[in-house]
């Protein structure tokens, strides 16, 4: 199966444009979270960029010269901040779905879930 590449930028314009047609986009709330997520996204990929050049494992020397593997700081952060950025991503569908008109049927898909889940959004 071909690992479909999800272009970001288009993927966050699209949420602005469904919290637009809510009437979401003007909320502080909304503002606020969206670019805290924006935000825990680029640092996510600052740590990936590291892992990848540094390893996963760090070094630590202690006084009589012996070293001990460590998991590497970028790990830890990596972790917290994808736990945060999860976190965030809760309150960004909680503050939507509040504003949400309810003009979908049971049958029809979610527009919010279709972008957050990648569909409809090509490079």
């Amino acid at each position: 199966m071909a690992d479909k590449k999800i272009n970001l930028q288009k993927q966050a314009e699209e949420i602005i444009r469904i919290a637009e047609e809510s009437g979401a986009q003007s909320n502080f709330f909304f503002v606020t979270t969206f670019k805290r997520y924006q935000v825990q996204l680029n640092i996510l990929a600052e740590l990936e960029k590291t892992m990848k050049e540094e390893g996963m494992l760090v070094k630590k020397e202690y006084v009589k010269g012996r070293q001990n593997p460590y998991t590497s700081p970028a790990v830890t952060e990596y972790n917290k901040t994808t736990d945060s950025a999860n976190k965030t991503v809760a309150s960004l569908m909680k503050i939507l779905k509040a504003y949400k008109v309810d003009d979908t049927t049971d049958d029809e898909e979610d527009p919010l879930l279709r972008i957050l889940n990648g569909s409809d959004v090509s490079e």
